[in-house]
């Protein structure tokens, strides 16, 4: 880095730093998304996680860029933020009458019960 004009300079730094962190927060994404635990002792099978792991971390930051762009406060949100609000939820499944009924609660002041959304 000494070789470079300028590179002793506090703004040089930044700009360094800044791409760096971006680096890191990406990461840290990645292993939110799976790649901080693999599931097996062999390759093969540690292979296919990563790249289920890696779409997933694809997805989210598609997801971010189009959708949540204009969205406060879930722009810049953890990965476990957004899987929580934006993917669960408050749902159960029923059988009945050799059926299996997916019930979702509907949000909103007037809570009632629960109607069937369709077979599961």
């Amino acid at each position: 880095m000494r070789d470079i004009p300028g590179s002793g300079h506090a703004q040089f730094l930044d700009v360094l730093h800044r791409s760096h962190a971006g680096v890191e927060d990406r990461v840290r994404t990645n292993k939110a998304m799976g790649l901080d635990n693999l599931p097996s002792q062999s390759q093969e099978v540690n292979r296919g996680w990563m790249l289920t792991a890696n779409h997933a971390a694809d997805l989210d930051a598609w997801v971010r860029l189009l959708v949540l762009h204009d969205v406060d406060d879930l722009a810049d949100a953890e990965p476990d933020t957004i899987r929580f609000r934006l993917y669960h939820l408050p749902a159960r499944l029923a059988d009945h009458a050799r059926h299996r009924w997916l019930r979702i609660e509907r949000p909103g002041p007037g809570r009632g019960r629960s109607s069937p959304a369709g077979n599961a």
